[in-house]
């Protein structure tokens, strides 16, 4: 390469753009690593033994949900139960950790949506995070279905589709590229029929303004993969501190290298060196 690569500093979530193919960056401390060009290189990530909590800084010897301390943990309402069951939001009930972040985050138009990351599946996410949530999910195409008003009403919904759709990805799948096509317009238009009394019964508790039937395109998305794995290994820095390889490609949050894949998201707050090799 014309540059030598050779960083250091807090590992985080991976910034992305929506384009054919998706663009990634490696964020590490203040460095913006464009990885679509490392494609085809050798590349080497050392985790030095130090995790740093996203929120406070604070020194941690595990990480909780992806970058924060044990009290932050506990403390904050982005870790709270609620986040991952958005249905049990008490904010309502005025037991909020944070009232001021969950009025923010959570008391704001949110999308329920259909993905097809490795088969269908229903999602939610703040109207605000499209298309970066399906990016992050590894979907090939997806698709609005509604908009609500927040976070808790979007939570409802969901859990009614799941009683005809899935809500989860089968990550491993989706690394491996095997994904079916799926017409989306097709499959929303079923599920909203099946929901149909439960939309009304919600309608009818929260307003009508409170779901709104969008009829918007499907959207398709690329990525950045110059070889699929025929089989999915995992690295994992807290149990082998080196991982090196040839970048194959980027999907989700994942590094694909020639010597297994690496879920950048899961270590963020690890203190890490980057380098390019060749």
């Amino acid at each position: 390469m014309s540059e030598s690569i050779d960083v250091t500093g807090r590992l985080r979530k991976m910034p992305t753009e929506a384009g054919d193919p998706v663009a990634y960056n490696l964020a590490i401390g203040d460095n913006r690593i464009t990885l679509n060009d490392l494609i085809g290189h050798k590349v080497r990530l050392n985790f030095d033994g130090v995790i740093r909590c996203i929120h406070c800084d604070r020194t941690t010897k595990k990480s909780f949900n992806q970058g924060y301390c044990y009290p932050c943990f506990r403390k904050l309402a982005a870790c709270d139960s609620c986040i991952m069951s958005p249905e049990k939001c008490h904010y309502h009930l005025g037991t909020c950790r944070e009232p001021e972040w969950g009025e923010a985050n959570c008391m704001v138009e949110h999308v329920v949506y259909l993905a097809n990351s490795s088969g269908l599946k229903v999602g939610i996410t703040r109207a605000t995070q499209v298309p970066t949530r399906w990016i992050d999910q590894g979907a090939v195409t997806a698709i609005p279905m509604l908009r609500v008003a927040s976070r808790y009403l979007s939570g409802l919904v969901e859990v009614a589709c799941k009683d005809h759709v899935a809500d989860r990805t089968n990550w491993r799948a989706m690394l491996k590229g095997d994904v079916p096509e799926l017409d989306l317009v097709q499959e929303r238009e079923r599920l909203l029929d099946l929901i149909a009394d439960d939309l009304a019964q919600l309608r009818a508790q929260h307003g009508e303004d409170s779901i709104r039937t969008v009829d918007e395109a499907t959207l398709g998305l690329g990525y950045p993969v110059q070889v699929w794995p025929a089989k999915v290994k995992t690295h994992n820095l807290d149990k082998t501190p080196e991982v090196e390889g040839l970048l194959e490609g980027i999907k989700g949050q994942y590094l694909m290298l020639d010597t297994g894949v690496i879920n950048i998201r899961k270590f963020t707050g690890y203190e890490v060196r980057f380098r390019v090799l060749d």
